[in-house]
């Protein structure tokens, strides 16, 4: 079993769409991650009427490395709905949102090396670098290493 089929056994677990209240609906949207040091975190999407419970699997996922962990460096990602990413079937794209990958860059600059699945069939992935070309935080990561304050 490769990593990428861990991955997708791991979140496939979260699948599982619900009513959480007649406000909030959940587990609709599923990720699993690899963290720096090989450990395997899940998450699944939660969405609530009022907009501000809203959260992306992939952020749960990253969160909840954080909090168990206090990691921030990811190496591979696969999110999916009912299906594994697949580039035939528009409907199973497993593509981070873009807040999801402006919170990766946020989180650590390391993350834009991170691989996400685009075609479990393949195992074609792309750098989250290259969805993310002339980062606006690149310039502030460059400030802090060398000293000035932004």
């Amino acid at each position: 079993m490769d990593i990428w089929e861990k991955l997708y056994e791991a979140a496939k677990e979260e699948y599982h769409p619900e009513d959480v209240s007649p406000f909030v609906y959940a587990h609709h949207v599923v990720c699993a991650l690899e963290a720096e040091n090989g450990a395997i975190f899940t998450g699944f999407c939660i969405e609530g009427c009022c907009g501000v419970m809203n959260l992306c699997a992939e952020r749960v996922a990253a969160l909840r490395m954080y909090a168990d962990s206090g990691q921030t460096r990811v190496k591979r990602l696969i999110a999916f709905r009912d299906n594994a990413p697949s580039k035939s079937d528009p409907s199973a794209s497993g593509m981070p949102c873009g807040a999801c990958r402006e919170f990766f860059l946020q989180l650590d600059k390391k993350n834009a090396d991170m691989e996400i699945m685009l075609d479990y069939q393949t195992r074609q992935t792309v750098l989250l670098k290259d969805l993310m070309p002339n980062w606006w935080g690149d310039e502030r990561y460059e400030n802090e290493e060398s000293g000035m304050r932004n």
